[in-house]
């Protein structure tokens, strides 16, 4: 009997081991079924184009409308200071996707769980982030349809109008079948013509500016007549700046794609790319801004392409690299919800990763966000609803509350100072442009008629 105890407990070890082998390649294979885990052989530049096409949003077309609403000083203190505190807090992101030895925070919400805490960093982490990526897919789908209609319009301008729920329609089929490549590395193409797109509709907005010259009794004051007016619309500009920087939200699901050895890791490669992406945004944010504001003043339109009706066939070509753009930043924006959806099903819900799964998964969500982006195009609203609400927390200081929560800088030191600083600037951001543009919101919903 004595030496029976022995072999059970051997037969015991090693099922439990094998289970636990089985369990590893099941996690394993579900791991390489995902979007974001599933390549990791990116180059530096696939990350500078992904961040490009990420952060250059058609809210680069809203700038020179949300100068205007701030004014010379305030304008040009708020974009130089959104720029500097975005790409430190990019900075810290990239830091902080290997800073624990032989593991990757591939995602936002992992990254807010090491420094949370398992169940608070998904709750804080989750639903803003969602909201940005959301929202972003939403707002896109309205300014494609809109792209779409004005180079429909500029080209045939004796054609019969037709609404711009149509337009978002034909948009969003482009959607449903890009949205089944399975990951970054596979929408790589998508997104280099998207980031090309973006400089080039930008170099056209303050060109054509410059060359028609600054507008008769151009005025430079606050449009509105009354205070509150100038107030609310404000708070709305600095929602619309908010939004202009929103690559965060998919930062290191991008820094996910590249390879990492203890020698040669990813922080590396991606930091290079994050630099040249954030040339190209300096780029394309200050000329626009900066030229569009000073040629039409405050009479500018909230998109800058509606201020240049001439030539025609260039407003026509920037429309149609607006479309091609917003293709792009809608499935780099959509890749980390779809990685989310299918990790809650074969996970959670213990689905069998398939084809079937994915086709189903996807092909909803494209039709859920055309769907609100037909029954809300309030687009300049938006910008600042949205930009204010999620977009401060994730970019501007939810890193900096990580850093310090993860490497607790001395008090008082200049780590210490910057990310508070950061913060503080952050949270009153955050509070005060969703005021803005829900007041835009309710505003241009008095004179909206559903689906016209």
């Amino acid at each position: 009997m004595g030496t029976q105890a022995p072999a059970n407990q051997d037969d015991h070890y090693a099922r439990s081991n094998s289970q636990a082998d089985e369990k590893s390649a099941k996690q394993k294979a579900i791991d390489e079924w995902l979007p974001i885990s599933s390549a990791r052989n990116a180059k530096w530049w696939y990350s500078a184009f992904h961040n490009v096409t990420a952060m250059v949003g058609a809210g680069v077309l809203s700038l020179p409308y949300a100068m205007a609403e701030l004014g010379w000083g305030p304008g040009v203190v708020i974009l130089i200071l959104s720029w500097i505190i975005t790409l430190y807090t990019l900075w810290q992101m990239v830091e902080m996707h290997e800073m624990v030895p032989g593991k990757r925070f591939d995602r936002y919400h992992e990254l807010g769980q090491h420094a949370f805490g398992e169940k608070l960093g998904l709750y804080i982490v989750v639903p803003q982030q969602l909201i940005v990526e959301v929202g972003v897919c939403i707002v896109y789908m309205v300014t494609g349809g809109k792209s779409l209609q004005k180079f429909h319009d500029t080209v045939c301008s004796d054609c019969k109008k037709i609404k711009l729920t149509y337009f978002i329609m034909i948009f969003s089929s482009v959607h449903f079948v890009l949205s089944h490549l399975p990951n970054f590395n596979s929408i790589a193409g998508v997104s280099l013509a998207a980031a090309v797109m973006s400089l080039s509709y930008s170099t056209i907005a303050w060109t054509a500016s410059l060359s028609k010259g600054v507008k008769e009794d151009v005025q430079y004051g606050y449009k509105s007549k009354s205070t509150s007016g100038t107030v609310f619309n404000f708070l709305a500009a600095l929602g619309d700046v908010a939004f202009a920087y929103a690559g965060h939200n998919v930062v290191l699901e991008i820094q996910a794609t590249i390879p990492s050895t203890p020698e040669k890791p990813s922080k590396g490669p991606m930091w290079k790319g994050v630099l040249v992406a954030y040339i190209v945004v300096a780029l394309c944010y200050f000329p626009v801004a900066l030229i569009g504001y000073w040629m039409f003043g405050n009479s500018v339109d909230d998109n800058i392409l509606i201020s240049l009706n001439k030539p025609a066939w260039l407003i026509a070509t920037a429309n149609m690299f607006v479309v091609i753009h917003v293709i792009g930043s809608y499935q780099i924006y959509a890749m980390p919800v779809f990685d989310m959806m299918e990790t809650v099903l074969v996970k959670k819900l213990n689905f069998k990763p398939s084809s079937a799964l994915r086709f189903i998964v996807r092909n909803v969500y494209v039709a859920l966000t055309m769907f609100v982006a037909i029954t809300f195009p309030f687009f300049s609203g938006l910008l600042s609803f949205f930009g204010g609400f999620a977009f401060a927390p994730t970019t501007y200081f939810l890193p900096c509350v990580m850093w310090l929560s993860i490497y607790k800088p001395k008090k008082f030191s200049l780590s210490w100072w910057t990310n508070w600083i950061c913060i503080v600037l952050g949270v009153l951001l955050m509070i005060l442009a969703p005021i803005g543009g829900l007041r835009q919101i309710i505003v241009t919903a008095n004179t909206y008629e559903f689906y016209s």
